[in-house]
């Protein structure tokens, strides 16, 4: 595009945040602190048990390991910034730390979409075609479809994030949001963004909006199927394979699309404010919250684990 410029010569930007309310940042500050040991402590059990049971060896699990390992590194791009802004009168972030967590939350978040199109189909396979299950779900495709995924965010986060952080900037370093976020740093422009903005929803399209097509067509599909089940027993197992992934769905798209699939000049500063925590930060909470307390293998095998510790802690003590 003419007229672009390196943006380099910014050497800090300030994040506004809750400048206006600063006396509801110590209480933001213990919420976002909760959330993030309750994230990295839930998706570390849940990678901890998929790795050690080994009736969890199964696809499904596999990208359940993926999505909570993603969720842990989206949610530390971000958090650790965040709380020393909310803890201190300090509010601002280096160019090179802007940068980093603006490539970083932008890959995450990307390779998320995508990997949430894969674990519907293969929630798909397992209920529509289950005599053929361990044929279409292989682990080389398993291991091809989980690599694509990551790579694919990141070669999205590298072509929109360059994009975006070579608009010229207008000489404003203040970012009214908690952290950097690409429709914010597009305001910072002092040039007509319009291409930039359908280059943008280009990237959307692509990891945001044909992945949830996909997702729908496979709960379409998977829909037909459970109607088809005759017993009770047998609608209810598949419906407790599917829930815990539509309820993350609905709660990281539903953030995603409101923040993304709007025009950047004209997103409201203090929704667009509230909402972007939510999907970096709440989301990646609930995911290994949903997913234990509504899956019952993964309650069996922390359990089965937890016992047999406890019980090899007994013996050596000697209090068996």
């Amino acid at each position: 595009m003419m007229g672009r410029v390196n943006v380099s010569s910014t050497e800090v930007f300030i994040l506004l945040g809750l400048s206006t309310r600063p006396s509801l940042e110590p209480v933001l500050f213990i919420l976002v602190s909760i959330f993030y040991v309750v994230s990295i402590v839930g998706n570390s059990v849940i990678i901890l048990v998929s790795c050690m049971d080994v009736h969890l060896h199964t696809p499904m699990y596999f990208f359940l390991t993926n999505l909570s390992f993603l969720d842990i590194s989206l949610i530390t791009s971000i958090v650790p910034q965040l709380l020393v802004n909310l803890w201190g009168p300090q509010k601002t972030i280096s160019y090179g730390g802007c940068v980093a967590q603006f490539y970083i939350s932008h890959w995450l978040g990307a390779t998320e979409c995508v990997l949430l199109a894969i674990m519907s189909y293969d929630h798909y396979a397992a209920i529509c075609r289950p005599l053929h299950y361990t044929v279409i779900m292989y682990s080389q495709l398993c291991i091809g479809l989980a690599f694509a995924s990551w790579l694919g965010g990141l070669i999205t986060s590298m072509v929109g994030s360059t994009l975006t952080m070579l608009l010229p900037p207008c000489g404003n370093n203040h970012i009214n949001h908690f952290f950097c976020e690409m429709p914010l740093i597009m305001q910072l422009a002092y040039v007509d963004t319009s291409l930039d903005e359908i280059e943008r929803y280009l990237a959307s399209f692509s990891v945001a909006v044909l992945p949830l097509g996909l997702i729908l067509v496979s709960y379409g599909h998977i829909a037909e199927a459970v109607l088809e089940i005759r017993s009770a027993e047998g609608q209810r197992k598949a419906f407790n394979t599917c829930s815990s992934h539509v309820a993350v769905v609905s709660l990281f798209y539903g953030s995603i699309i409101f923040m993304y699939l709007q025009p950047a000049k004209n997103t409201s500063h203090e929704q667009g404010k509230f909402i972007a925590p939510f999907y970096t930060v709440v989301t990646p909470m609930l995911n290994p919250v949903i997913y234990t307390l509504r899956n019952k293998d993964v309650k069996t095998a922390l359990s089965q684990i937890l016992l047999e510790n406890c019980c090899g802690f007994a013996g050596k003590c000697g209090y068996t």
